[in-house]
């Protein structure tokens, strides 16, 4: 995107891929990965906090900590993976739910302001998490050789159809599902935030830099910027709930004994 011109001598430059790319804070460490650190502390902290002392009436915090741990084992762990297989794969589904919310959140959260989710390499590290732990298991309960046939070879299919539907397959199995489900988080997030940066810093340009006839249109700007952290707000809580669904469901087809 160019510059556009809105005021005499002034110029509006649109936020791009370049603002999520921060300069070090001390060091090679940046605000990213400073926050990923935070929400790891963040999420151990609350829970153990949240638990340390359980009532029979719970408080507010020991409620909240037991409906997400609920909402993860449950709703997304139980129904996607098993009631006879899911136990074992609780505790990443419930992390993996809360580390990405929390991330995701701190897009909108004052002074913080940065979803670490649109920096490309921390959902790609979430994914090698995923990617190993479901082929993983797959193959533990299908043997090398009776997991790629599970994945390759559906039954019921016509053997010359094999020919194109098995590397179809392969490609949707290894490459493509996982794959969607680092860029899905990623590109909600970066979107997302590079909207929010366009009307925050487009209505600032306006009120404080524009002729002014501009200068109303900045209410505008600010007020479709509040309305949109709530969208936004929205979104990061559905990314955060579609990345541990999509897990649990990988990891459900990968343990199945039919395709």
């Amino acid at each position: 995107m160019g510059t556009l011109v809105m005021a005499e001598g002034g110029k509006f430059v649109p936020p791009g891929a370049d603002s999520f790319v921060l300069p070090p804070i001390v060091g090679g460490i940046t605000k990213p990965m400073v926050l990923v650190a935070l929400a790891a502390v963040l999420v151990a902290v609350y829970f153990v906090v949240a638990t340390r002392s359980l009532k029979v009436v719970p408080s507010k915090g020991q409620f909240v900590a037991e409906y997400i741990y609920s909402f993860s084992r449950n709703t997304i762990a139980r129904q996607q993976i098993g009631a006879k297989d899911f136990r074992p794969f609780v505790p990443l589904i419930f992390a993996l739910f809360t580390f990405v919310l929390v991330n995701n959140i701190f897009g909108i959260v004052p002074f913080l302001q940065f979803p670490t989710m649109a920096r490309i390499g921390f959902p790609v590290a979430l994914l090698i998490v995923v990617y190993v732990t479901y082929h993983g298991v797959g193959i533990k309960r299908h043997g090398l050789g009776g997991y790629f046939k599970h994945v390759m070879f559906p039954p019921g299919v016509p053997k010359p159809i094999y020919v194109i539907l098995s590397p179809i397959e392969f490609l949707q199995k290894f490459i493509a599902q996982p794959a969607a489900l680092a860029v899905r988080v990623f590109a909600a997030m970066f979107a997302g935030h590079l909207m929010l940066l366009v009307f925050i810093l487009g209505g600032e340009f306006l009120l404080l830099e524009a002729s002014g006839g501009f200068k109303p249109v900045s209410i505008f700007a600010f007020a479709f910027a509040i309305a949109l952290t709530f969208v936004e707000a929205l979104i990061q809580v559905l990314q955060a709930y579609i990345f541990a669904l999509l897990t649990a469901n990988f990891i459900g087809a990968a343990l199945a004994e039919g395709h």
